[in-house]
């Protein structure tokens, strides 16, 4: 049940952080860190928590402001990296980094909290 509760809330914080602060985009860091410091568990389950909830947030949102300009952007961004121009691999690697930022964070709260 923790498990889910930090997945929420992980996700919870980083979206009203990066939604309705002018802080900057890394800011998820921050609350993906207090998450598991105050949520205890094991430190594998604290960063697939902190992976998991942004790699989520960040791979719905992507697709939906991607969506709404029909993919073009995205596709563009994707010929320049080496990507095949599959904007649906950019937008998994994309969420893959800001995932691991986020579990990274998680981890470091777990162990802060030991």
């Amino acid at each position: 049940m923790k498990f889910i509760v930090s997945i929420l809330l992980i996700a919870f914080l980083a979206f009203v952080a990066g939604l309705f602060t002018q802080l900057p985009w890394w800011i998820f860091v921050i609350s993906s860190f207090i998450v598991s410091a105050l949520l205890h568990q094991t430190p594998g389950k604290s960063f697939l928590s902190g992976f998991l909830g942004l790699f989520l947030l960040w791979v719905v949102l992507a697709f939906i402001k991607d969506a709404a300009n029909e993919h073009i952007l995205s596709s563009k961004v994707a010929l320049i990296l080496p990507l095949g121009g599959s904007y649906m691999m950019l937008i998994l690697v994309t969420g893959i980094i800001g995932g691991l930022i986020s579990g990274f964070a998680a981890l470091t709260g777990s162990f802060v909290k030991k």
